[in-house]
């Protein structure tokens, strides 16, 4: 039994969320999300609660159910309040800086990184060496955040690179070692 999916997604004043059959349409002070879930569920609101419940016993639909719900869950969240992911630079001469609404990244390359801001996907550069991706969608935050950290990852030895805050990079000794 999914213990997750048996639990009510609350719905905070100025939230609004229409189920029409299997699409969710979510409408909240940040913006709005739609999204088309599993023919194994039914959705359905009650009050200030959205209830995920399944329409068969199947080993499928239970697992259909906490993704369900959490994924109903974050879209309420995202439209109410927003989700943001915090970068961090780290290394000599690599900077950040915002370019109308894109960031351009300086990270050891001989050549500056361009990165385009997509659709509902705002950055934040409080200064050189942080980076702030917000949106509405945790899913799309996340993933542009983990393309960003892709530009250069964090390496062992000195640890430079791009790294989530408070991420712990496992350091390595290097020729010391021996």
């Amino acid at each position: 039994m999914s213990r997750i999916g048996k639990k009510p997604v609350q719905i905070p004043a100025g939230v609004t969320v229409t189920v029409n059959g299997t699409n969710v349409h979510v409408k909240g002070s940040k913006g709005e999300l739609e999204r088309s879930f599993s023919e194994l569920l039914e959705i359905v609101v009650e009050g200030e609660e959205i209830l995920v419940k399944r329409v068969d016993d199947s080993k499928e639909s239970n697992a259909q159910q906490g993704l369900t719900r959490t994924l109903i869950h974050n879209m309420v969240i995202g439209v109410s309040e927003g989700f943001e992911k915090k970068l961090e630079l780290a290394g000599v001469g690599y900077r950040a800086a915002l370019k109308g609404k894109d960031l351009e990244l300086s990270l050891g390359y001989s050549h500056p990184v361009p990165y385009a801001a997509s659709e509902g996907i705002t950055f934040e550069v409080p200064d050189n060496t942080h980076i702030t991706v917000k949106g509405i969608s945790k899913e799309r935050v996340g993933q542009v955040a983990a393309e960003i950290r892709a530009k250069r990852p964090p390496e062992p030895y000195k640890g430079k690179g791009i790294h989530y805050e408070g991420e712990h990079i496992r350091r390595k000794l290097g020729k010391a070692a021996k």
